[in-house]
């Protein structure tokens, strides 16, 4: 699993500390193993998250989009 993290204005993180947060909160079968950050997410008009354009990269090269 991969989380992409839209860091708090003048929070500094890394991988290890989210990875470590999630171990703590969440079962181990949801905690990520890689982590990427970015300054924003892809949202559509109304609001909600566009999955499709956060996967897009990571499928990139791929016949199927199935891991």
């Amino acid at each position: 699993m991969h989380a992409t993290v839209v860091p708090a204005a003048g929070a500094s993180l890394s991988e290890a500390d989210v990875i470590a947060f999630a171990r703590q909160h969440l079962a181990g079968y949801k905690c990520p193993r890689s982590v990427s950050f970015a300054g924003e997410l892809p949202r559509t008009g109304s609001g909600k998250l566009l999955k499709r354009e956060l996967r897009a990269p990571y499928w990139a090269g791929h016949t199927t989009q199935v891991g």
